[in-house]
């Protein structure tokens, strides 16, 4: 989820969550810590700047983390009590700030980029993979709650509905992640695909929008699809962005499927290769949908990808990673400038 989001989600939940009997002057203290404490997990970008391996090695980690949830939420909530002049210390803001850094972990755990809740014990990355990084929506349901609570400040319920209602339609965007799994199994038993590997990926603009991947050893197959269209939506130049990232998405009737190839159609045995070297490491340890993504001209680079961020409209790709090599034979290292 994006930062700003993040961050308003802890100040619908700080408004949300605040006791009937708080004083006035109080809930603005509150909303604040609420507010930049959801944010805070994400000044793990600072990462980025030592270089993008350990960016992707490291986001979504420690700061991420359930098992050190307590232990942010202490650190954060002192500095917020000398920031904010919190007369009660650090212990009037704790439960807030814990609660802030919950719901960052949770916006986080419904994309599919994956989260390490367990770190530093455990690199594994938690994925629910229902809602897009940057949902409008989903957004939108959080600044209605935020706006009606300024409205009708001395009531905690329309930051309650809206928190209710943002539960809800992550309930609806998991029933139609279920509807393009569906879809997925149906078109693998229809080419008879076996020992095939189901997966969807949420997309931009709809609840609606999916991109359904039906995988095996060797290829990935898949489809940009809207499950509810029955017309495609048509796309002309200054149509707007919108339009331009919506449109690809076709009436599942129409599902246009396109084929990947995990090692390439030519050269498989030095792309393995490369793929299995010691320099790609850290991104077999990510990456879900790998894909051979080009050659460069005399085959001594070779790069990869995943599909997992491929989205349509968007200019460029993501987490697109080169490995070279001087000569034939020789070592493979990765290559970013």
């Amino acid at each position: 989820m994006d930062t700003l989001t993040h961050a308003l989600s802890g100040a619908l939940l700080a408004r949300a969550t605040a006791p009937k009997d708080a004083p006035p002057r109080s809930l603005p203290r509150r909303i604040a810590a609420g507010f930049f404490a959801c944010a805070a997990p994400d000044l793990d970008f600072v990462i980025g700047f030592v270089g993008p391996v350990e960016y992707l090695l490291s986001h979504r980690g420690v700061t991420h983390s359930l098992v050190l949830l307590p232990a942010w939420a202490l650190l954060y909530s002192w500095i917020l009590a000398k920031v904010l002049r919190e007369p009660g210390g650090w212990r009037a803001l704790y439960g807030v700030t814990a609660l802030a850094l919950f719901a960052h972990i949770v916006g986080d755990l419904i994309t599919s980029f994956g989260t390490m809740i367990l770190a530093p014990f455990s690199d594994w990355r938690a994925a629910l993979g229902t809602t897009f990084i940057i949902d409008l929506w989903f957004s939108g349901i959080i600044l209605a709650g935020l706006v009606f609570s300024a409205v009708f400040f001395k009531s905690r319920v329309p930051a309650v509905a809206a928190t209710v209602a943002l539960a809800g339609y992550v309930g609806f965007q998991y029933v139609q992640k279920q509807r393009a799994l569906d879809l997925g199994v149906e078109y693998a038993r229809s080419m008879a695909i076996r020992d095939a590997r189901i997966t969807v990926h949420p997309r931009p603009v709809s609840p609606f929008n999916w991109t359904v991947f039906v995988s095996d050893e060797e290829t990935h197959r898949f489809a940009h699809v809207n499950l509810v269209r029955k017309e495609p939506r048509r796309y002309q130049p200054g149509d707007g962005f919108i339009a331009r990232i919506d449109s690809p998405y076709m009436p599942v009737e129409q599902a246009i499927w396109v084929k990947r190839s995990r090692y390439g159609e030519t050269d498989s045995a030095m792309i393995r290769d490369a793929w299995n070297s010691e320099a790609l490491a850290f991104f077999r340890w990510f990456a879900d949908l790998p894909a051979f993504d080009g050659l460069s001209e005399g085959s001594s680079c070779v790069w990869f990808t995943d599909l997992r961020f491929l989205t349509p409209g968007r200019e460029t790709m993501p987490f697109r990673y080169p490995v070279c090599r001087e000569r034939p034979g020789g070592p493979w290292r990765l290559s970013i400038s």
